[in-house]
């Protein structure tokens, strides 16, 4: 296993984008760690001078640079030898740390859960100083909020066939995909579709919410120290990005309606349960309505998203 450094740099970055004909900007070996830098957001989104909050010189060379694109700004891809379609990449995130002592909280008029019903005629942008020592951010009205970083957005390159998509909505390559879960110590799986499986991420969040109801969670710059390993053939079982941590089995379903997304996030759980133990499908329906949680993971990326989550203790039968 060897360890490599991406940072953020105009020649490592993008806007908003998966595509499987996206040229990498790194490439390593199945089972070797990448550390990557991720900063968000554009010029209208940083703090002001004399606020005390401090941005990057390295976010403004990237701004400077005027890429082209919308949406998310995400670092990669990274392409993961040995990966091709029909496999799944393991992505385990091994370290996140915050990357800024500040962070923003975007409103606008008509986004969101509820659009339209908040008096604001252009965007309300809220800067939030990060204690970084502590991990924790004060907002404007004094509430201190614990922190626990994960990226939004972490994904692979979609089919082909799709051609070029944007980074707002989570979909089968993983994406924007909001799961306050997928935190430090947390593993994702995601199905290849593209040589080299080409990972992006980025859309670094401080904290959120479960929904991220008004659009945005606590954005702020973050880096992620990830474990690539490429499970051979194994997209014939995983066909649907999942995650676990050391305690917790979780599925995820994305759609426009949110009771198909949690249909589909309950049939991938009905499926991990088979998967871990001899009960019958049925049984398993049965479990997932005695013990396991569904949540809305976010409501505002076109895509919604729903998650379950299962203890694996309570698959250990006998």
């Amino acid at each position: 296993m060897r360890d490599h450094s991406l940072l953020a740099t105009p020649e490592t970055v993008h806007w908003g984008r998966f595509w499987a004909e996206h040229p990498p900007v790194l490439t390593i070996a199945d089972g070797d760690r990448a550390t990557i830098q991720t900063f968000s957001g554009r010029d209208t989104v940083l703090p002001p001078r004399g606020s005390g909050m401090t941005v990057a010189p390295e976010q403004h060379t990237i701004l400077a640079a005027d890429i082209p694109g919308q949406a998310h700004l995400l670092t990669g891809p990274v392409a993961i030898e040995g990966a091709m379609p029909g496999d799944v990449l393991k992505i385990t995130i091994e370290k996140i740390e915050l990357g800024a002592d500040w962070g923003f909280n975007v409103v606008r008029p008509t986004a969101g859960t509820l659009p339209g019903e908040f008096p604001v005629s252009t965007e309300t942008i809220t800067h939030i100083p990060i204690d970084t020592a502590h991990k924790t951010a004060r907002l404007p009205w004094g509430t201190v909020l614990p922190l626990n970083p994960f990226f939004g957005v972490m994904g692979v390159a979609p089919p082909p066939e799709w051609g070029e998509v944007t980074s707002i909505q989570p979909r089968l390559h993983g994406g924007n995909m909001d799961l306050k879960l997928l935190t430090e110590g947390a593993t994702l799986y995601l199905p290849v579709h593209a040589k080299g499986a080409l990972f992006s991420c980025g859309d670094g969040h401080g904290c959120q919410g479960d929904g991220e109801v008004c659009i945005t969670a606590l954005e702020t710059a973050l880096t992620g120290t990830f474990r690539f390993d490429v499970l051979k053939g194994a997209g014939a079982q995983i066909t649907l990005p999942r995650a676990e941590t050391a305690d917790e089995i979780i599925s995820m379903g994305f759609h426009a309606s949110l009771d198909t997304a949690l249909q589909i996030a309950l049939r991938e759980m009905i499926a991990m349960i088979c998967e871990r133990s001899d009960i019958s499908e049925t049984q398993a329906y049965q479990l997932c309505s005695l013990a396991v949680d569904f949540a809305v993971t976010q409501s505002v990326n076109q895509e919604k998203g729903v998650h379950g989550r299962l203890r694996k203790s309570l698959l250990q039968l006998g």
